[in-house]
C-alpha cells in the first residue's frame, strides 16, 4: 500500500523576492498540491529568520484552508512554549469550526528562533528557561476535557465548546519528542529534514513508549509521520543544481548568516570553502535529490527504514513555479490520484 504523502511548507523567501511574496506563494503551493492529491499541508512556526516567512501558523492555516477544499491543513507546528495553552485551544477550535474535519494541530517544544527573539515572544526570562512542556500540554487538553475539581482554571473552557479540538500531533527532532508523543498517546511527526536523532531510533522510542489515553477520540495504536527534504526535476542535472542551492542555504544557516534562498546560479557562482563543502555534504543526510524515480525510491527507503506510516515532504526551491513542479513530479511518480 502506498504511503500517504503530505507537504510541509516554511514559506521560503527567495533572493530577489520579498517575504510577502513568500506567504502568497504558500497559498499557490497549497492549491497545486491539493490538485496533486497530497493528504496534508502543514505550515511551520519560525521567527526572525531571513529565509523563512512562516511566522504566524494560525493565520496561514485559515488562509490556506479557505483557498482549498479537501486537503487537510495544519500546524507543523505550533511551538507551545511561545503561546498560552488557552489561546492555542481557542484558536484551533475556531479553525475546526470554520473548516470541520480538515485541521491538524502539531505541537513542538522548541522556540523556533534564537534566544533573544524567544525572550521577546515569551516576555520573561523565567518563561524562557522553563522546561514545562508536559504541563503546558496537559493544560491545553484540560481546556477541552475539563480540569480537576480543585484546579483554579476549572471555570475556564475554550470556546467554541461544541467543536472538538483538532487531532493533536507531537512534533520532534530528538528522542524527547518521540517519548513525549508516546507518553501522551498522540501521533508523532519526526523532523527527518533536520532532526538530531536517528529516525529509526526516534520511531522505535515512540512506539515502545506509546500509551493509549482514556479520553474520547484518543488513538489506541501509535501512528507516525516522517518529514523529509526532497527536490526533484525531470532533468537530473537540474535537480543537482537545485540541490546545490538548497545546500548553500543550509551552509549559511549553520554558520549563523541566514539569508534568502539562493538561486542555482548564485550557488554556482559562490566561492565554496572546504568548510562550506563539508556542511553542504551533510545536507545529503537529510535531503533526497534527483529525478522523480530516484527521489520516490529514496524517500520510500527512508520511510521503510524507520517504519513511518506517512511521509511529509518539504521542498525549498528558489523559483516558486519550479517548486510546485517538483511536488507535481513526485506526486505522479508516487501514484497519487491526479498524478497517475
Amino acid at each position: 500500500m502506498t504511503l500517504p504523502l503530505s507537504v510541509l511548507d516554511l514559506s521560503p523567501v527567495s533572493s530577489g523576492r520579498t517575504s510577502g511574496d513568500a506567504v502568497r506563494e504558500t497559498i499557490e503551493l497549497a492549491q497545486s498540491t491539493e490538485r496533486d492529491e497530497y493528504q496534508r499541508f502543514w505550515v511551520a512556526e519560525h521567527h526572525n529568520i531571513a529565509s523563512v516567512a512562516s511566522t504566524a501558523p494560525p493565520v496561514m492555516i485559515a488562509s490556506v484552508a479557505a483557498a482549498t477544499a479537501t486537503i487537510r491543513v495544519g500546524a507543523g507546528g505550533i511551538m507551545l512554549p511561545n503561546h498560552a495553552p488557552l489561546q492555542v485551544a481557542e484558536t484551533f477550535r475556531v479553525l475546526e469550526a470554520l473548516h470541520p474535519g480538515r485541521i491538524d494541530l502539531g505541537l513542538g517544544r522548541a522556540p523556533g528562533t534564537d534566544q533573544l527573539t524567544a525572550l521577546a515572544l515569551r516576555r520573561s526570562r523565567e518563561a524562557l528557561g522553563a522546561d514545562d512542556f508536559p504541563q503546558q500540554y496537559a493544560e491545553l487538553i484540560a481546556y477541552v476535557d475539563g480540569f480537576p475539581e480543585e484546579h483554579p482554571f476549572r471555570p475556564i473552557s475554550a470556546q467554541p465548546t461544541d467543536v472538538p479540538l483538532p487531532p493533536v500531533w507531537i512534533l520532534g527532532s530528538s528522542l524527547y519528542g518521540a517519548q513525549a508523543a508516546g507518553a501522551f498517546g498522540t501521533p508523532f511527526a519526526f523532523a527527518g529534514h533536520f532532526g538530531t536523532a536517528d529516525p529509526v531510533e526516534a520511531m522505535d522510542a515512540y512506539r515502545s513508549s506509546f500509551r493509549p489515553q482514556q479520553r474520547e477520540g484518543a488513538m489506541q495504536e501509535p501512528h507516525s509521520l516522517l518529514a523529509v527534504a526532497a527536490i526533484t526535476s525531470a532533468d537530473s542535472e537540474r535537480a543537482r543544481q537545485l540541490g546545490r542551492a538548497a545546500a548553500l542555504s543550509m551552509v549559511r544557516l549553520r554558520q549563523n548568516r541566514p539569508g534568502p534562498l539562493p538561486s542555482p546560479e548564485e550557488a554556482h557562482a559562490y566561492s565554496w570553502t572546504d568548510l562550506d563543502e563539508s556542511i553542504g555534504q551533510a545536507f545529503g543526510q537529510f535531503a533526497t535529490v534527483g529525478t522523480p524515480e530516484e527521489v520516490a525510491a529514496g524517500i520510500r527507503r527512508r520511510a521503510e527504514a524507520c517504519g513511518a506510516d506517512e511521509l511529509m515532504i518539504t521542498t525549498n526551491v528558489h523559483d516558486a513555479a519550479e517548486r510546485r513542479e517538483s511536488y507535481s513530479l513526485l506526486a505522479k511518480e508516487w501514484g497519487l490520484v491526479s498524478g497517475s
